[in-house]
């Protein structure tokens, strides 16, 4: 709840930020001039950056069972599954949190965790993973994932992403303007946003998408060294995590939709795009950490 709220704060002060540069440089005026009005814009930039991406996070858990075709275990059917279950419900208790969803799907190995509200999260493992790491493993990627809701990391995310899409919307507009009027300078006979502002806000929007999008995964990549640190607290010891960090370095990753690959035990490695950490450099930091 506390993250929730501070998801509000920010949205408010975001918009609070915004509407105050804007009158300080005099925007509000050279928009008004233009045809754009500064409240209709920062409340177009509010529903587009931060309403996408609180949208995004409520349906999270939903999208995420039938993306994956994951089944949540309610009764367990086998050892295995009652083995899961009490796995996850003591380092559940070990982080304060409620018991999270437990589910398994079918696919390569990897593992992920989702959900709005850390007391009523997703965590779901693949039948790879399960087949293809021992248990002491499995207790690690199922830690990792554990600490990523007592972390409150799917609110972070995309708390970081809606701030990050309200800049991209406001400042591309604010520029498609600047440079409608650059064009129609000796054009006084229309009113309104020229093809200039269009062509422009495009191309401001890609260009400052990519690199919100690079802000965005390098947060991400923090969280997972937040996590597995986490996941070594709970267990411990970090030579669980190490090994099965180790073992998944040899393993095929099985890839997820992007819509949850940030929240997988595994991804995209090696570029400014990456969600995850290589997982050497994710091993070096979790020796390294007390």
């Amino acid at each position: 709840m506390k993250r929730i709220v501070l998801f509000v704060l920010t949205n408010v002060a975001i918009m609070v930020v915004l509407g105050v540069t804007a009158s300080l440089f005099g925007f509000n005026r050279f928009l008004t001039a233009n045809g754009l009005d500064l409240g209709a814009l920062l409340g177009f930039s509010l529903i587009m950056g931060f309403g996408g991406a609180l949208i995004s996070l409520l349906i999270s858990k939903p999208i995420a069972k039938w993306s994956t075709g994951a089944q949540v275990i309610t009764q367990p059917r086998n050892a295995d599954e009652a083995w899961l279950l009490q796995t996850v419900q003591t380092f559940s208790e070990r982080a304060g949190i409620a018991m999270p969803e437990v589910a398994i799907y079918e696919g390569e190995a990897n593992a992920f965790a989702t959900g709005a509200f850390k007391n009523s999260a997703l965590v779901a493992v693949s039948t790879g993973l399960l087949r293809g790491m021992t248990r002491e493993e499995v207790e690690a990627v199922l830690a990792h994932e554990v600490a990523h809701v007592a972390n409150g990391d799917m609110v972070t995310m995309t708390l970081i992403q809606g701030v990050m899409n309200t800049f991209v919307v406001f400042i591309s507009r604010v520029v498609g303007s600047m440079v409608d009027a650059a064009l129609r300078r000796n054009d006084s006979g229309s009113s309104g946003p020229g093809m200039g502002y269009f062509i422009t806000t495009i191309v401001m929007d890609i260009v400052l998408g990519f690199v919100a999008a690079i802000i965005v995964a390098w947060f991400s990549r923090q969280r997972e060294f937040r996590a597995d640190a986490g996941a070594a607290h709970l267990m411990g010891r970090k030579q669980p995590m190490i090994n099965a960090l180790a073992r998944l370095g040899g393993m095929h990753a099985g890839e997820l939709p992007k819509t949850m690959a940030a929240f997988g035990i595994a991804g995209g490695l090696g570029s400014l795009f990456a969600t995850h950490p290589p997982i050497e450099e994710r091993i070096a930091r979790l020796r390294e950490t007390a």
